[in-house]
């Protein structure tokens, strides 16, 4: 008998929805594809001999304990590495306080896990990052939504929005995925005050943080949060902080953390002891041993040097190429652009005809979570070389001319 395997599945299950990124980055396996899809970093400049020499390092001093199962809240060398050095300045922790998970996409899967019920309600900007949205859907969240401009979220709107009730706010202030709009200063102190009036925790979520290019690093909200307590105890605090060296250290670690405060993490190490009992112990290690003497700062500094030529590249062709009407964002790091198209243009069919031209973007409209935005598209930048991101917005213009009136 043959089993009816989609009548088995939980009604969690019969909710979930394949990404279109993911489903995109397939075409970034097709050599004659210039794909601006994912949020990839530039493979070419992955610390492969740094890697080569902590891998032998670790197996030789610590391979006994990289290669056996670990604490579910990370190895303690690298989760007191973070609380030193890897944390914004001016933030008050211990290693107590740091979780590392694998990858991001899990500690937003955990977050909902811990504080989510069944049509609750989670303020987000709008757009926001898909992979939120993925990570909370299942668990029957809802949302209310704050545009975003080219200074973040609109936080004119945002009282408004918290009487609605949320349970959580959402937030990527630095280079925003997709916008990759940076929130000003103004307003993220704006957002931690009517936070903490309305008694809404902030999840920070900052994978991008470091890769600025221009300017000043403008004070995280984690920060603002503990300055307006008055140096109090960071467990006394509103705000869980996320971070990630998949964009300064390299994607396949799957090495990411969570910042909270301690009832927090006491809830999220439950949490990952269900899901993977631990990160991957070796792994861990090898973070670790490539972050601990400086390199990392180093290595930041030559991926900032590649991805600003690469978006000034990118920036130039636009100029030159985009027919009026287009207009896009001018991030000061990260690894996107944000296009919008004039309204009576559907990003998906010029996606179409893109494709047949052998390029590749992200339609902007899975950024929304009530379905507009069907003129906008996220371009990533960093993961193209300087030629093929000329031909690549070139082909896009075409694409995009085919479709004006």
């Amino acid at each position: 008998m043959e089993t009816p395997w989609h009548y088995k599945f939980s009604t969690r299950a019969q909710t979930m929805t394949s990404s279109m990124i993911r489903e995109l980055l397939k075409l970034t396996e097709e050599p004659d594809i210039i794909s601006f899809a994912g949020g990839l970093p530039a493979p070419e400049i992955f610390p492969i001999e740094a890697f080569q020499k902590a891998a032998q390092n670790v197996l030789a001093n610590h391979g006994q304990k990289a290669l056996q199962y670990g604490a579910t809240e990370g190895i303690q060398p690298l989760r007191q590495l973070i609380a030193e050095k890897f944390c914004p300045p001016g933030m008050n922790i211990s290693a107590d306080n740091v979780l590392i998970t694998s990858g991001s996409q899990q500690a937003l899967d955990l977050l909902g896990m811990i504080f989510v019920n069944q049509g609750d309600f989670i303020l987000v900007e709008s757009p926001t990052y898909l992979g939120a949205l993925q990570a909370w859907n299942p668990y029957g969240v809802q949302y209310i939504s704050v545009e975003s401009d080219d200074n973040g979220m609109d936080t004119s709107d945002l009282e408004r929005c918290l009487r609605l009730g949320p349970k959580l706010i959402y937030a990527l202030p630095n280079f925003q995925n997709p916008m990759g709009v940076t929130m000003s200063m103004e307003r993220r102190e704006q957002l931690i005050k009517l936070a903490d009036q309305y008694g809404v925790p902030i999840i920070e979520d900052d994978p991008y943080g470091q890769l600025r290019f221009e300017g000043d690093h403008l004070t995280p909200l984690t920060v603002l949060d503990q300055k307006m307590r008055q140096g109090k105890d960071f467990s006394d605090g509103n705000v869980i902080y996320l971070s990630t060296f998949s964009k300064t250290l390299t994607p396949g670690l799957r090495i990411a953390w969570v910042i909270a405060p301690d009832i927090v993490i006491d809830k999220l190490v439950m949490a990952k002891q269900a899901a993977d009992l631990h990160t991957t112990t070796f792994n861990q290690y090898i973070a670790y041993e490539v972050a601990k003497d400086g390199f990392l700062e180093k290595h930041i500094a030559k991926i900032v040097e590649v991805y600003r030529e690469r978006r000034n590249i990118m920036l130039e062709a636009f100029d030159e190429c985009m027919p009026q009407g287009v207009s896009w964002t001018h991030p000061d790091g990260g690894l996107f652009l944000w296009i919008k198209l004039p309204e009576y243009i559907d990003s998906i069919k010029v996606f179409k005809d893109a494709v047949e031209q052998k390029v590749a973007f992200v339609p902007g409209q899975s950024f929304y979570v009530d379905g507009t935005g069907k003129n906008t598209m996220r371009i990533n930048f960093s993961n193209s070389t300087p030629k093929q991101i000329i031909e690549g917005v070139h082909r896009i213009s075409n694409s995009i001319r085919k479709h004006m009136k």
